[in-house]
């Protein structure tokens, strides 16, 4: 099989050009056009000799996933279905903010961490993704903006918050870190590229040794007890461990951790589970994000009223944390919080 030179980084595409005989910077080279949306061959990679291009092409591939499935929201979000080489279809959201987009990107077909208020985690875990195909996310959504003219504002933000768990997917997700906050490459900055776990504690912890980003924690509950059954695959990773895990976690001067905490009606959203949130986060620096459920008829949870989702903020205000609500952007499309599920897939 021809190998894939988008799973690869920088330093990678070096050592494969030497490999091949060739000098270091012809890598350097490669590395710069897969940057760019419109290439998927090397006939387009006009400062490499005709010579190398007619080689590469015998033995790799810079091919991108088919873009099968393009939904428009009336709040100007975007969800986009990839096909990949297999067959199976991931889906990425692009999320217009004020003065940039961000892009939500997938880090896995399905998911096993079994979330009970996620559509995502009923379609149960099929594979990870690679390197490649999850920077091949930021391309298609790039190419996607540009030729629908959707608007002249940057992509700015990446969140690896859609379908799967990245710290799953280590090995893959820190490669494609890697290439994405390049400078020679895409040139994501850092602090705008955020990871989102459940909590994964050994993978936390190398990833805060080997490439620290943005962090954010998918937390859902103030106690193991009720995080148990929300979302049954943390159950070897307590609270108290994860938390001990954000307090050893490398953050620039002034950055916080993102809490991430799903309101369910009845379930999680009770004051005092508010009160006993902002104790076991006490001593580490965060924000809580927190987000309204977004119901569906195959789950068993209900949004909870504003009011109660307004008192819920107020309480972790009161103590000094900073607490915000999610506006769920792309309801009309399946594109908010625990609704993807790549259908295309599915049928």
């Amino acid at each position: 099989m021809r190998i894939n030179l988008r799973d690869l980084t920088l330093e990678e595409l070096e050592e494969f050009m030497t490999g091949l005989g060739e000098p270091a910077y012809r890598g350097r080279q490669v590395f710069r056009w897969l940057t760019r949306p419109e290439v998927e061959d090397f006939s387009v990679m006009t400062d490499l000799p005709k010579s190398l291009r007619a080689r590469l092409s015998g033995i790799a591939t810079v091919a991108l996933p088919q873009l099968v499935e393009r939904k428009l929201s009336t709040d100007g979000t975007a969800k986009l279905g990839l096909r990949l080489s297999d067959g199976e279809v991931v889906e990425c959201v692009l999320i217009p903010e004020r003065d940039h987009f961000t892009l939500c990107v997938s880090t896995q077909v399905g998911c096993a961490m079994g979330c009970r208020f996620c559509l995502t985690g009923r379609m149960g875990f099929r594979r990870n993704l690679s390197t490649g195909e999850i920077v091949s996310q930021v391309l298609l959504a790039r190419r996607f903006m540009e030729e629908s003219g959707i608007d002249d504002r940057p992509l700015r933000n990446l969140v690896f918050m859609g379908m799967g768990e990245p710290l799953a997917n280590y090995r893959h997700l820190v490669k494609a870190l890697k290439i994405l906050t390049h400078p020679q490459g895409f040139h994501f900055a850092r602090k705008r590229t955020t990871v989102s776990t459940v909590g994964l504690v050994p993978q936390m912890r190398a990833l805060a040794e080997e490439f620290p980003v943005a962090l954010a924690i998918s937390l859902h509950a103030p106690d193991n007890d009720l995080r148990s059954r929300l979302i049954p695959a943390t159950r070897r990773y307590p609270l108290e461990e994860i938390l001990a895990a954000c307090r050893d976690y490398p953050l620039r001067r002034g950055a916080r951790i993102t809490v991430e905490y799903v309101l369910l009606s009845g379930v999680n959203d009770h004051p005092w589970q508010a009160r006993r949130l902002v104790e076991i986060l006490r001593g580490i620096p965060v924000k809580v994000n927190l987000i309204p459920f977004n119901p569906h008829p195959e789950l068993p949870f209900k949004r909870p009223s504003e009011s109660r989702v307004r008192r819920f903020q107020e309480i972790i205000l009161s103590e000094g944390v900073v607490a915000t609500v999610r506006k769920s952007k792309g309801l009309d499309i399946g594109a908010a919080c625990g609704q993807l599920r790549a259908e295309l897939s599915l049928s």
